[in-house]
C-alpha cells in the first residue's frame, strides 16, 4: 500500500492533484478542501489510499491520516465506494461525519451528493460505532491550514470545487455569491478567505434551495 505520497505539486485540477515523486508524477483524487491547499511548484505531503479494481488503481489522497482513516471506514458500509465516501468528506471533515453518525443527523448526510434520506438512513444505521468519538481539532486545523495558504482567486477555486462535486455551474455562481459577504469580512479583517469553510456554507446554502 502507498501510505503517503510526498514532492512538489506539478499539476492541480478540481478533484485531482499530480505530485512529482522521483521524477514520476502521481496522479492523486483529492477533495476540494483538500485541493485548496495545494498549490503548484510548492511541496507537498498528503497520506494516501490506494484503492485497486479489476481495470485500474486509484489513489485517493487526504490531507492528514485522520482524513484517510475515516474514508477507507466509510466504505465498510453497503453501497459506499470510494467516490461517494471521497464526497462526503468533500462536504463534511471527519469529526462533523462523526458527530453527524453519533447524534443521527439524517440532514447531515443528505447534503453530501447522491445521498437521499433513505440512504442518509441506512448509512447512520451501518457507520453507528465504526467512525469513533470526534477528535475535537482536525476539521479546525485543516481550515486553519488552508487560510493560512491564501486562496486566489478564492471565487474560482469555490466554484470549481462544486462543479467538482456534481453542480450545475449556475447553481454554483449562487452559491458563490450567497457566501461573498462571509469571504469578504474575512478579508476586511486582514485574513484570506477561507475556502474549506466557504465550501460547507455555499454547500448548506444549496441544500436549503432544494
Amino acid at each position: 500500500m502507498i501510505a503517503f505520497v510526498s514532492g512538489p505539486v506539478a499539476a492541480l485540477a478540481p478533484t485531482l492533484a499530480v505530485i512529482e515523486v522521483g521524477g514520476v508524477g502521481m496522479a492523486v483524487q483529492c477533495t476540494p478542501n483538500t485541493i485548496a491547499a495545494l498549490r503548484v511548484g510548492e511541496p507537498a505531503r498528503l497520506a494516501t489510499s490506494l484503492v485497486v479494481r479489476e481495470d485500474s488503481l486509484t489513489l485517493y489522497g487526504f490531507a492528514d491520516d485522520d482524513e484517510r482513516q475515516v474514508f477507507e471506514l466509510l466504505q465498510t458500509a453497503s453501497g459506499v465506494g470510494p467516490r461517494l465516501a471521497q464526497a462526503m468528506l468533500g462536504v463534511h471533515s471527519p469529526d462533523a461525519l462523526r458527530l453527524a453518525v453519533e447524534s443521527g443527523d439524517e440532514r447531515a448526510l443528505t447534503a453530501v451528493p447522491g445521498i437521499g434520506k433513505k440512504g442518509a438512513q441506512k448509512l447512520l444505521l451501518e457507520l453507528k460505532g465504526k467512525l469513533g468519538a470526534p477528535l475535537g481539532s482536525s476539521g479546525l486545523v485543516g481550515a486553519q491550514r488552508a487560510a493560512a495558504a491564501g486562496p486566489a482567486p478564492w471565487t474560482e477555486q469555490l466554484s470549481a470545487a462544486l462543479i467538482g462535486l456534481g453542480y450545475a455551474s449556475r447553481d454554483a455562481e449562487e452559491a458563490v455569491s450567497a457566501v461573498t459577504p462571509q469571504a469578504e469580512a474575512a478579508i476586511a479583517a486582514g485574513g484570506s478567505a477561507p475556502v474549506p469553510q466557504l465550501l460547507r456554507a455555499a454547500l448548506q446554502s444549496l441544500n436549503r434551495t432544494r
